[in-house]
């Protein structure tokens, strides 16, 4: 069956940051515009910023609801969303006022997203700084995802970079607290997120690869016991549940197999062991997904780059990916809900 053609909501990320700039590039490309109906959701003024910093634009219809998305025809829609401050936004630094505005515009895609109004979000870099000023409390967007949508299920960020795909048993904890966070249960989890992720985005039969901790996989408990006491258990149980997961493999030499095309995912143990390895990889390249939400979002998994908003010259390579994998796991969403 021909996969249904999904909805998309967008939304300009932080002002102070390349958000606008970067929508103003990717919807300007017309494969992009023609691979799902997009609403896209914030300040009117912001995103005609971004055409103008860009040097691109595109054609889009101003609509006062969502509802408008349903009868999409092709040409991006636009939904106010809040509103500029009277003095204007301010650039380049992390504010109370940009950090709401986000939160409004991620709320409100969430909210279409979760009804069936639309299949996926994608959001434009955001910064967590501003959202901690306008009041967040959760450690990070994903987690204020997970309580907006009052899930309470397992959820990690899932980075991907060229069909490399990471998941995490730690995420953002220090790194002296790593070792006693690692549990069989834990590991499982991240497998199986990273597994129903792959999925979902059409990779069928995934192969995925579980990081040691230790060097050289604790060399059989003289530099670590977690590979034989946590780790092997945890891959051999995953195993019994069906999961395609192989390992552990030494985190110095696991990204090799993966490079090589052995592995279509790497279940890390913290944060960094598969972020520096993905940056190596292709820092201009990467997206986050958000692993484990009942609905699919994505986002490049650079930040805002305060450093170049404004000057015309954001890579829209990272936001076309999360573009492009918010398409495939739309269109799944939304032939499966057809199809029922």
């Amino acid at each position: 069956m021909t996969p249904a053609k999904p909805r998309l909501v967008l939304t300009l990320g932080d002002p102070a940051g390349i958000g606008s700039e970067l929508v103003a590039r990717l919807l300007a490309d017309q494969e992009a515009r023609e691979a799902a109906d997009v609403l896209i959701l914030g300040d009117e003024g912001e995103l005609k910023e971004g055409m103008k910093t860009a040097g691109l634009s595109f054609d889009y219809d101003v609509v006062t609801g969502a509802a408008a998305l349903s009868e999409a025809s092709g040409t991006p829609l636009f939904l106010q969303v809040g509103r500029a401050p009277e003095t204007g936004w301010k650039r380049a630094e992390a504010t109370a006022e940009g950090g709401a505005h986000c939160l409004s515009t991620l709320g409100t895609g969430l909210d279409l997203v979760s009804t069936g109004q639309a299949d996926a979000l994608v959001f434009a870099p955001l910064n967590k700084a501003s959202l901690h000023l306008a009041g967040m409390r959760q450690s990070d967007e994903l987690h204020w995802f997970a309580d907006r949508l009052g899930h309470n299920g397992s959820v990690s960020e899932l980075n991907v970079m060229e069909g490399l795909w990471t998941s995490r048993v730690t995420s953002h904890v220090a790194l002296r607290e790593v070792a006693d966070l690692i549990t069989e249960d834990k590991i499982i989890e991240a497998s199986r997120l990273i597994h129903n992720a792959l999925v979902e985005a059409g990779i069928e039969t995934p192969r995925i690869g579980v990081c040691g901790l230790n060097p050289h996989n604790g060399d059989n408990g003289n530099f670590g016991t977690e590979e034989i006491e946590i780790i092997v258990p945890a891959v051999e149980r995953a195993k019994a549940l069906g999961l395609p997961v192989e390992g552990p493999y030494p985190s110095d030499t696991i990204f090799l197999k993966a490079v090589a095309k052995e592995l279509d995912a790497v279940v890390t143990l913290y944060h960094d062991q598969g972020q520096i390895a993905i940056k190596l990889l292709g820092f201009w390249q990467g997206v986050t997904v958000q692993g484990g939400l009942p609905v699919p979002v994505t986002t490049p998994a650079h930040g805002t780059a305060f450093d170049i908003r404004g000057k015309g010259c954001a890579n829209v390579g990272p936001m076309r990916n999360a573009w492009n994998i918010a398409c495939t796991m739309g269109a799944r969403r939304r032939s499966s809900r057809i199809s029922q």
